[in-house]
C-alpha cells in the first residue's frame, strides 16, 4: 500500500457554560437572534461541520453549513450524520423560536430521509425548520435540506420536548 496524505483540521469553539446562563434570560428567539448578531457565539457543534445560523423567525430557522471532506464515510461521500446534526439543530432552533423565558427543550426523535448524496463539490447546502405544532410539552417540527441550485437533498420530522430546568 502507498503512502496516503494526510490532512488535518482545526475545530476551536468558546466554552458554552456561561451562554447556558444567558439562555434562561432571553426568549428562545431573543437568543438565538443574539449568536446571529455575534452577541453570543455558535455552540460547540457549529465548528464541526461549518455550521451558521443564517436567520430565525417565530417557529423558523434557517441554517446553513459546508461540507468537506471531514466529513466522508467510507464509501466517498458526506456521512448521514452530517445530515442528521444539521437537521437536528434546525429543527431544535425552529422549536426554540417559539420559547419564552425561562424555557428548553430537547429532542426526542428524529426522523431522516436520505433523498440525495452530498459531497465536498456540493458546497453550501442551506436546511429550513419549521414548527408544524408548538405546545407547552411537546412540539413538532419539520425540515429540510436543498442544494444550491434548491434541488432537495434531505427531509426530516422531529419532536422536541419542551420543558423548565
Amino acid at each position: 500500500m502507498t503512502e496516503l496524505e494526510q490532512k488535518s483540521k482545526t475545530i476551536t469553539w468558546v466554552d458554552p457554560h456561561p451562554q447556558l446562563e444567558a439562555a434562561m434570560t432571553m426568549s428562545g428567539l431573543d437568543y438565538l437572534q443574539a449568536m446571529i448578531d455575534g452577541k453570543l457565539p455558535a455552540p460547540p457543534i457549529a465548528s464541526h461541520i461549518n455550521l451558521e445560523i443564517a436567520s430565525v423567525a417565530p417557529g423558523e430557522a434557517v441554517m446553513a453549513a459546508t461540507p468537506d471532506e471531514s466529513h466522508y464515510n467510507p464509501i466517498g461521500s458526506v456521512h448521514g450524520g452530517f445530515f442528521a446534526t444539521l437537521l437536528d439543530s434546525v429543527c431544535g432552533c425552529a422549536v426554540q423560536t417559539t420559547l419564552p423565558v425561562g424555557t428548553a427543550y430537547t429532542s426526542l426523535d428524529l426522523n431522516v430521509s436520505f433523498l440525495r448524496g452530498i459531497t465536498s463539490d456540493t458546497g453550501r447546502v442551506v436546511a429550513h425548520g419549521r414548527v408544524t405544532k408548538p405546545g407547552s410539552r411537546a412540539a413538532f417540527v419539520e425540515a429540510d435540506i436543498r442544494d444550491s441550485d434548491g434541488r432537495l437533498l434531505a427531509t426530516a420530522t422531529s419532536t422536541c420536548l419542551i420543558f423548565k430546568p
